[in-house]
């Protein structure tokens, strides 16, 4: 299943036919696992969601990035006009 121009397919060789199986699963906001793992079987996981979780999650880890907090970081963009950037090459 790889390329024959692969520069490490030798390597591949004596590894397992499936190196990583995959998997599916549900984890809360707060991570915990809700449904799952999912493993060598096709499947359809359902769970039921407290979306409470959401917020509180986001106070340990928000995936957007914590500079949504307007209390805590201030975008300051300079609008002023700057010189180009000028690469000089450098003689032997």
């Amino acid at each position: 299943m790889y390329p024959a121009d692969l520069s490490m397919v030798e390597e591949l060789a004596s590894m397992p036919d499936i190196i990583c199986r995959g998997g599916s699963v549900i984890i809360s906001p707060l991570g915990e696992v809700v449904a799952g793992p999912l493993f060598d079987q096709e499947g359809v996981l359902y769970a039921e969601l407290d979306l409470g979780e959401v917020a509180r999650g986001k106070l340990d880890f928000d995936v957007v990035g914590h500079y949504a907090r307007p209390d805590i970081f201030q975008l300051i963009v300079d609008e002023q006009p700057k010189p180009p950037v000028v690469s000089k090459a450098v003689k032997d």
